[in-house]
């Protein structure tokens, strides 16, 4: 499994607006067949950051998201609400049992 933490630093004022469109590009990549999870979540200490947390069942499924319209679009509607490029973590992980 591959684990994205996508962290976004907003203009001020922003986060809203970046949430309510955001919804669209939850929805379809969460349709996709090897998306795990996909989620925005807040950052209650910064009103200008969030970050997207993303699990893939591999690394290709996470390549193939890239290449997605819904994603493609998503990032030219939110560019100008970013105040800094998006900073991105992958990790990889195996399913365990506890």
């Amino acid at each position: 499994m591959v684990i994205v933490i996508a962290r976004q630093t907003l203009k001020f004022g922003k986060k809203v607006e970046l949430f309510a469109l955001a919804k669209d590009v939850i929805a379809a990549t969460r349709k996709e067949e090897k998306c795990i999870s996909y989620e925005l979540l807040d950052d209650p200490y910064d009103d200008n950051r969030c970050a997207f947390v993303e699990r893939w069942v591999d690394k290709e499924a996470l390549v193939e998201h890239l290449k997605t319209p819904h994603l493609n679009e998503w990032r030219q509607k939110s560019a100008n609400l970013l105040a800094e490029k998006t900073t991105i973590e992958l990790y990889q992980s195996d399913e365990i049992s506890f």
